[in-house]
């Protein structure tokens, strides 16, 4: 049965909303292979990889047995031992992922209310310009290469990689396929990137994902040597404007940590559970 405390969850509605978006979306880019109650997505062909997550609609308890059959059938793909789900949905997942032996992530969940009013960048230059990138935009190598870069430097300090470095991340970009599926993407309406813009050069950026009403923000990052000037900040209000014209009733997204929560919060998104990610420790 699902957990007491989740029958009682005041979000329970808007997790239920959530679960099924989570669901839905791995499913337009992966093949999808069925373990009893939990989920793995396989990616096909290349591009980064997906995870295994709950069964959509399991209600019953999950074992670290469970966990370890994925993680074989995973081993066997040659893909990551990584799982993904939301502490308030799926109580069970976590100590069975830990008795497996894989080490899990908090992340605080954030959602912007449907009646929260859209979110402004402000404080930020103007030099910067703010933008959608189209898929035949000549910035979109750029706005997908920047967050790579900045969570190869992770937290909100100011660090070291520029531009200099940013030249060759977007060769990388390029090189694997990333630009030409994000162009796919962008065409299908699965996906919307963001970029802020100084000289020509992208220094931060973020995308979102719409489906069926509902659209997660996910990949906002900064340049690192161009951080602690409202960026990101600036990224995130223009994606979720472009999610509400979209139809988007739901926005949200999953922090990286309490730090990062807090500047979310600023723009109006209020934290509903957590969200987790198990993978093998170092």
């Amino acid at each position: 049965m699902t957990s007491p405390d989740f029958d009682d969850h005041p979000e329970r509605a808007l997790l239920d909303r959530l679960e099924t978006y989570y669901d839905a979306v791995p499913r337009h880019g992966a093949r999808v292979e069925e373990h009893g109650p939990l989920t793995l997505f396989v990616r096909e062909g290349r591009g980064w990889p997906f995870y295994a997550r709950p069964a959509r609609g399991w209600s019953g308890p999950l074992r670290a047995t469970d966990v370890r059959k994925v993680r074989a059938r995973q081993r066997e793909l040659g893909v990551p031992e990584s799982f993904e789900w939301v502490a308030e949905t799926t109580p069970t997942l976590r100590a069975a992922a830990e008795e497996s032996g894989l080490v899990v992530h908090e992340h605080p969940l954030m959602v912007l209310d449907p009646g929260t009013p859209a979110a402004h960048a402000d404080g930020v230059s103007g030099s910067v310009s703010v933008r959608i990138t189209g898929a035949d935009d000549p910035l979109l190598p750029g706005a997908l290469a920047v967050p790579h870069l900045a969570f190869a430097e992770p937290g909100t300090h100011v660090g070291l990689a520029g531009t200099p470095q940013l030249a060759e991340a977007i060769d990388a970009r390029v090189a694997d396929g990333s630009v030409e599926r994000a162009m796919l993407r962008i065409r299908a309406g699965l996906t919307a990137v963001a970029a802020a813009v100084e000289d020509g050069s992208v220094l931060s950026a973020g995308q979102h994902q719409p489906l069926a009403g509902a659209s997660e923000i996910v990949g906002v990052g900064t340049l690192p040597a161009a951080r602690r000037r409202g960026l990101a900040r600036a990224v995130t209000a223009a994606l979720v404007a472009d999610a509400r014209s979209r139809g988007a009733a739901t926005v949200f997204l999953s922090a990286g940590d309490d730090d990062v929560a807090r500047g979310y919060a600023r723009l109006g998104f209020r934290t509903i559970g957590t969200a987790l990610i198990a993978e093998p420790g170092e």
